[in-house]
């Protein structure tokens, strides 16, 4: 069953991917085409004040980059989480099936699919954002990225402790205090180590050349543009990947449900 759930969760990520690279597409690299005109405006800029020119030759250009680069990006991404989900979903169900033979699968999953989009998506992306190209010094992306992926890291580390933590404790006192306290915990939690981590605001202002300005800086309404479609892009990622597992678990319970009740269909024959 574990392979079954395997694919079911790299086929709910090549699903989940496709759509979103189409909601991209559409959303998300308008913005990006607008930072790259900006980068290029004040890289114009910065080098008729410094005097000294920068060619840098793409090994790709835009259209396959936004096309075909941004396309397989998306899909092995989203086949990296499908994979990711149906080990999770089969972990949980493995630990939450033996306690609960009324539950249903697909409950679960959903249950998976909420707290893998907070813990792995929302709180990550509600600390440090995603910023489009031009947005970031590059003498802090060893930085920004470790700062990222620890919080990403305590993130799931914690929302898999306070899930079992609330599992077992349901047994005592009522589920929904149970729940309650350990999203606290959790929130707490990630609280304080976003607090312990470096705060990055590099949002490139103007060029100056005295007092006079050059070149503006990066416009604000393209960085909130673009932190939300990418916020959007996970959402739907997540709930697509979500809904097309959970048909998939529809499809193998009635197989499961057919091959039970054929033995039984001759038996009683």
């Amino acid at each position: 069953m574990e392979r079954k759930f395997t694919a079911a969760g790299l086929l709910a990520g090549l699903v989940a991917g496709i759509v979103t690279f189409v909601y991209a597409r559409i959303f998300i690299e308008p913005q990006v085409a607008r930072a790259i005109d900006y980068e290029d405006v004040r890289s114009d800029a910065e080098a008729a004040l410094t005097g000294q020119a920068e060619h840098e030759h793409e090994v790709f250009t835009r259209s396959v980059q936004e096309n075909i680069g941004a396309g397989v990006g998306t899909v092995v991404f989203a086949l990296a989480i499908g994979a990711f989900f149906a080990v999770a979903f089969t972990l949980a169900w493995a630990y939450v099936g033996r306690r609960r033979d009324d539950l249903d699968p697909r409950i679960v999953a959903v249950a998976v699919g909420a707290v893998g989009f907070i813990a792995v998506i929302g709180v990550p992306y509600f600390v440090y954002p995603p910023n489009p190209p031009a947005v970031g010094e590059e003498d802090t992306i060893g930085a920004r990225s470790g700062a990222y992926l620890t919080l990403t890291v305590v993130s799931v580390v914690l929302a898999v402790a306070v899930a079992i933590a609330a599992s077992r404790s349901a047994r005592r006192i009522p589920p929904l205090w149970a729940t309650l306290g350990a999203a606290v915990v959790y929130l707490v939690g990630v609280t304080v180590t976003a607090l312990l981590l470096p705060d990055f605001r590099e949002v490139p202002g103007p060029v100056m050349d005295g007092d006079r300005i050059v070149a503006p800086g990066f416009p604000g309404q393209v960085v909130a543009d673009f932190r939300i479609y990418a916020v959007g892009g996970q959402v739907v990622l997540w709930t697509v990947l979500t809904v097309v597992f959970v048909a998939a678990l529809t499809v193998l319970m009635r197989r499961a449900a057919t091959r039970t009740e054929a033995p039984s269909a001759r038996v009683d024959a």
